[in-house]
C-alpha cells in the first residue's frame, strides 16, 4: 500500500495550491515551516507540508548538478598505485572506523563502554601508512571526506589515498583541499636522478606533487633541493615560498645557509622569520654568532642588560621590532636575541658552568622569568636536551619552583627533546606528585603507546580519583588520551578496577549539608570497562594490519 507520500510523489501536484490549498515554493520554506509550524506559517495542515516534503525530498535526491564536460569527454585514469590494500579484516576495519567517525566525542563525559571509534581512526592510518598500504579504492571518497572534516587527519589520510586521492580531488570541489595539503603518499615521482622529470614535475605539477618531489630529492641530495628550489623562488606565491622552507627542516645543514641568508631579504616577513629561525637552528652559522654576540652583551654573571633600541642589523636577522601587547619592548628584543643564541655561548660566560648551574643563578632585577623563558625557545629549537633537561628540573618540584618556567606548554616542548625513555619517567614522577589535572599536555608529548612507567603512573592515578569520590568526566581529555595512548596490555589491569567501590561524598554538617555522589563508582566503572574494551580493540585492530606471512 503506498503512503500518501508516495503517492503524491507519483503524481505531483502543480505548482499552486495543493489539496490543503498551500503550495510550498522551496526547500527552506518547507524547512521554516516544519520549525515554525503550520499554523503559525502559511496555513494549511501538517499532512500537506508532509506531502510536500516527500516530493521535495525525491526531487532533491533525483537531481544532480551536469558535469562541466563536453560530452564524449572522460576524465584521464587514475594513475597507478603500486602499493597493496590492507588485509581483508584491516579493510573492513577502515569501513567501520569511517562510518563512526561521527561518533561522541570527549571519551571521559560520554555514557556507554563502547570504544570512540573517531579516535582510533587516526591510529589505524598511521598504522597502515607503516606498513605501506594504500587505501581501498571504494574507501577513498569517505576517507576525504573524513580528512576534509578533520585537519589532524589530512597528513595521513592523503598518504594513504595517495594518487588516486589527488585523482579523486581534481574532480570534485569540495576536495581540494587535497591538492595544497597532502603529498599523496604514493604519487609515481620521476627518479631523483632524472632531472629532466624532476625540473618537468617542479614546474608544471600541482602543489602537493612539488612538495611531494622537493621532499624526495632533498631525502637523495639535500643540495640539489636547494638548488631546485632557487630555479623558481621568486616568482612563487608568498605562501608557497613559506611551505617550501618550511620543508627544510627536515635534513637541515650548514649547506642549507647560503640560501637562507639569501632569504633573510625576502619581501615577506614571515619567510623572513623562517628563514632567520633556520639559521638560529644551525648553531654555527653567521647569523647565529651575530646573534650570540648581541645576546652575550646583554647578559652575563653581573646581570641583565636589555638592548636600547632594535637597529638594521636585528632587523634584517629576523628581530621582530614592534612587541605584542603588554610586551616592553626592551624586554621583546631580549627574549628574541637569547632564544637565537647558540647555547654553547654561554657555557664560558658563566665561567664554565654547565646548563643546570647557568640555570640555577639568581637573576635581579625581574629579568629571570624573560631570561629562562628565552631559553627554553632556544633548548628547543637548536633540540639540546642537556638545556632541556636543566630548564625542566625536577619533576616532583612544583611547577612555580622550577628551575625553568612553570608554563606547561614550555615544559611540553622541553620535553618533546629529551629521549623518549626519559621523557616518560619524567612524566610518570609529574602525574605521581601533582595527579593527572594539569598533565594533559605533558601526556600528549610522550611516544604511543606509552612506556611500562607511564601507563602504571596514569592508571595508578585514574584509580586515586576514582577512590578519593571525583567523576571520570573531570578526566575526559586524559581518558581520551589514554584510550589512543596506553598499552593494551595495561587491559588486565584496567578490568581489575571495573568494580566499583563504595561512593565517596564529604561528610555532611548541619550547617554545610552535603548531597552524597550518588553513582560515581558506577560511572568509573563504566569508563574503565570502555577503557579496557578500547585496548582490546586497538590490539586487534593492529594485528589485523600485519601483512600474511
Amino acid at each position: 500500500m503506498k503512503t500518501a507520500g508516495a503517492a503524491h510523489a507519483a503524481h505531483p501536484a502543480p505548482a499552486g495550491d495543493t489539496a490543503e490549498g498551500t503550495a510550498y515554493a522551496d526547500w527552506d520554506e518547507l524547512v521554516a515551516t516544519a520549525l515554525l509550524g503550520t499554523e503559525r506559517r502559511r496555513g494549511g495542515s501538517p499532512e500537506a507540508l508532509l506531502d510536500e516534503a516527500a516530493v521535495h525530498t525525491l526531487r532533491r535526491r533525483a537531481g544532480l548538478r551536469p558535469a562541466p564536460v563536453r560530452a564524449g569527454e572522460r576524465p584521464e585514469s587514475a594513475p597507478r598505485d603500486p602499493r597493496p590494500e590492507p588485509p581483508e579484516a584491516a579493510r573492513r576495519r577502515l569501513a567501520q572506523l569511517l562510518a563512526g567517525r561521527a561518533g561522541a566525542g570527549g571519551s571521559g563525559g560520554r555514557r556507554g563502554a563502547a570504544p570512540d571509534l573517531t579516535e582510533l581512526l587516526p591510529q589505524w592510518l598511521a598504522a597502515a601508512v607503516r606498513h605501506g598500504y594504500r587505501a581501498p579504492a571504494a574507501l577513498v571518497p569517505a576517507l576525504l571526506d573524513a580528512a576534509k572534516a578533520r585537519t589532524d587527519l589530512r597528513p595521513l589520510a592523503l598518504a594513504l589515498a595517495g594518487s588516486r586521492g589527488l585523482w579523486l580531488a581534481r574532480l570534485n570541489p569540495d576536495w581540494r583541499f587535497a591538492l595544497r595539503g597532502g603529498t599523496g603518499g604514493s604519487l609515481e615521482l620521476p627518479d631523483p636522478q632524472d632531472r629532466e622529470g624532476v625540473e618537468r614535475l617542479w614546474e608544471e605539477g600541482l602543489f602537493a606533487e612539488r612538495v611531494a618531489l622537493l621532499g624526495a630529492v632533498r631525502a637523495h641530495d639535500p643540495a640539489a633541493a636547494t638548488r631546485l628550489l632557487e630555479t623558481t623562488w621568486s616568482t612563487e606565491r608568498a605562501e608557497d615560498r613559506l611551505m617550501f622552507l618550511d620543508s627544510l627542516r627536515v635534513g637541515l645543514s650548514d649547506a642549507d645557509e647560503p640560501f637562507l641568508e639569501t632569504a633573510l631579504g625576502d619581501r615577506s616577513r614571515n619567510v623572513r622569520a623562517t628563514a632567520a629561525e633556520l639559521l638560529s637552528a644551525l648553531t654555527g652559522s653567521a647569523l647565529a654568532g651575530r646573534m650570540a654576540e648581541r645576546a652575550l652583551a646583554c647578559v652575563g654573571p653581573e646581570g641583565v642588560v636589555p638592548p636600547a633600541e632594535c637597529d638594521a642589523g636585528m632587523l634584517r636577522d629576523g628581530v621582530v621590532k614592534r612587541p605584542p601587547a603588554g610586551r616592553g619592548e626592551r624586554a621583546w628584543w631580549l627574549g628574541q636575541l637569547v632564544e637565537a643564541a647558540p647555547l654553547s655561548c654561554w657555557r664560558e660566560r658563566f665561567g664554565g658552568l654547565d646548563p643546570a648551574g647557568i640555570v640555577a643563578r639568581p637573576v635581579g632585577d625581574g629579568w629571570a622569568e624573560e631570561l629562562h623563558a628565552a631559553w627554553c625557545r632556544a633548548a628547543v629549537r637548536q633540540r639540546d636536551a642537556r638545556w632541556s633537561k636543566a630548564l625542566l628540573g625536577s619533576a616532583s618540584a612544583p611547577p612555580a619552583a622550577g628551575p625553568g618556567t612553570a608554563s606547561l606548554a614550555e615544559r611540553a616542548k622541553l620535553l618533546s627533546v629529551l629521549p623518549d625513555g626519559e621523557r616518560a619517567r619524567w612524566v610518570a614522577e609529574f602525574v605521581r606528585a601533582h595527579g593527572l589535572s594539569e598533565a594533559f599536555q605533558l601526556l600528549g608529548v610522550c611516544v604511543v603507546p606509552w612506556a611500562g612507567v607511564l601507563g602504571r603512573a596514569v592508571v595508578d592515578a585514574l584509580a586515586a580519583a576514582r577512590e578519593a569520590g571525583g567523576y571520570p568526566w573531570s578526566f575526559s581529555g586524559v581518558m581520551g588520551l589514554a584510550e589512543r595512548c596506553l598499552d593494551p596490555g595495561d587491559a588486565a589491569r584496567l578490568e581489575a578496577l571495573t568494580r566499583a567501590p563504595a561512593d565517596h561524598a564529604a561528610p555532611s554538617t548541619p550547617s554545610n549539608p552535603v548531597e552524597p555522589a550518588a553513582g560515581a563508582g558506577a560511572y568509573w566503572e563504566e569508563a574503565f570497562q570502555r577503557l579496557a574494551s578500547t585496548l582490546h580493540l586497538r590490539a586487534a585492530m593492529l594485528a589485523e594490519l600485519i601483512p600474511p606471512a
